[in-house]
């Protein structure tokens, strides 16, 4: 155990945030952070919608979501390229980058033109659906229009006005771009779209096992218990995530019922990441009770923000992260949950959330009530308790050791 320490302490984690680190990666991360609260006003409409239930006549709000979080792709098909290019210091090119980015997105929709002028889009490929096409789009203009970056038609030392310049120079990429999309999808009819979404269906599918659940789950809390933030799986988790419950929502619409258990809901806003993810708060609830002065403090410090899901201070704090008394209780958890709760909403027990909820903050239990009512809290109640039982032991094994170590210090 103390060499896989060693080695994931020294060699691992620095080179996995070294990755995360750089540009495209990080781009890709922060374009979906920037995107994000359009994504929580579909999870506010939601939590408005509550209140049809006791009052009668009030308006449908779902053009909102509609037109926020059902824009999602179009707005990653702009910030992609956009932060790309402004991280890499092309600000001169990062806003005709990030259009550019959104021509390219539109043209892949493949559209359909009528004699009197008007033209059909397929709405839902603006949103979830088309997020993976978003990314490969802004991705690929980012590589265009980096590689182009130096590139001028003119001399150092012309005399003509700089925004001359910029106009003709911005012409090479962007026809490249666009020429290529034209070449694709009107000259050889491919329908990129569905190509992409067709690809990414393997991975789609496997998510949504039960093997895939479990290990969607145990790979973040793995990483998280060597110190990796989790939000370096930004990209991968939301690319399944928010498609994911939106068509668990378009079957619910449609009076079927929904099919996708791995979403974000499922994960955060209903059983398995309680207190954030490692399923940390039944942790934290036990350092309230601590012998240690100091597990004590820390318990009555993070109690809040874990309440909240906010459980990087308990991390890093108490801490769990390269702390193997702790860290074993972690991945236990994060087996053992997931497999009860995918069980339970497979079988039908508890409604599989189908409401866009990206309140992640939002306390655990109330959001679990909003989705699915109160057998939901129910089984709430039944992962609490299994994960209350699997933190007890560690928690008694490291209070006392931080305990002695207390009683040693007061002594000298």
């Amino acid at each position: 155990m103390q060499r896989l320490m060693k080695w994931m302490e020294e060699n691992f984690a620095p080179r996995l945030e070294a990755f995360t680190k750089n540009v495209w990666v990080d781009s890709i991360q922060e374009a979906i952070m920037v995107a994000l609260p359009m994504i929580f006003i579909g999870s506010l409409i939601t939590l408005v919608s509550i209140l049809n239930d006791f009052i009668p006549g009030m308006p449908d709000l779902s053009p909102i979501t509609t037109f926020s979080f059902g824009l999602l792709g179009i707005f990653i098909a702009f910030l992609t390229p956009y932060t790309v290019m402004q991280k890499k210091g092309h600000d001169k090119i990062k806003l005709i980058a990030g259009a550019t980015g959104l021509s390219l997105f539109m043209m892949l929709l493949k559209p359909t033109f009528s004699d009197d002028g008007t033209v059909q889009f397929v709405l839902e490929r603006f949103g979830p659906s088309g997020m993976v096409t978003a990314l490969l789009v802004g991705a690929f203009v980012a590589v265009i229009f980096n590689v182009f970056n130096r590139f001028s038609f003119f001399k150092k030392n012309t005399t003509l006005p700089e925004f001359i310049k910029d106009w003709f120079d911005f012409l090479v990429p962007i026809a490249l771009v666009l020429v290529i999309g034209w070449v694709l999808i009107y000259q050889l009819h491919f329908d990129m779209f569905s190509l992409i979404v067709d690809i990414f269906n393997p991975l789609q599918k496997i998510s949504q096992t039960l093997i895939g659940f479990v290990l969607f789950n145990f790979i973040g809390v793995l990483l998280y218990s060597f110190g990796v933030s989790p939000w370096v799986m930004t990209p991968i988790f939301y690319s399944i995530w928010i498609p994911a419950i939106e068509q668990n929502a378009s079957l619910v619409a449609q009076g079927l019922e929904p099919v996708n258990i791995n979403t974000f809901e499922t994960f955060f806003s209903g059983w398995v990441g309680v207190g954030g993810l490692g399923a940390t708060l039944p942790l934290i609830v036990w350092f309230m009770f601590a012998k240690s002065k100091k597990l004590k403090s820390i318990g009555k410090a993070t109690i809040v923000p874990s309440l909240f899901n906010i459980n990087e201070p308990v991390i890093y704090g108490a801490p769990v992260a390269f702390n193997p008394i702790l860290m074993i209780p972690m991945w236990i958890n994060g087996i053992i949950t997931p497999i009860i709760v995918y069980i339970v909403l497979d079988l039908g027990l508890v409604d599989i959330p189908s409401k866009v909820f990206q309140l992640w903050y939002t306390p655990i239990g109330i959001s679990t009530y909003i989705l699915t009512g109160f057998k939901g809290v129910v089984l709430l109640a039944i992962v609490l308790l299994q994960m209350f039982i699997v933190w007890f032991p560690f928690f008694k094994v490291y209070d006392k050791q931080e305990l002695k170590k207390e009683q040693l210090a007061a002594a000298e």
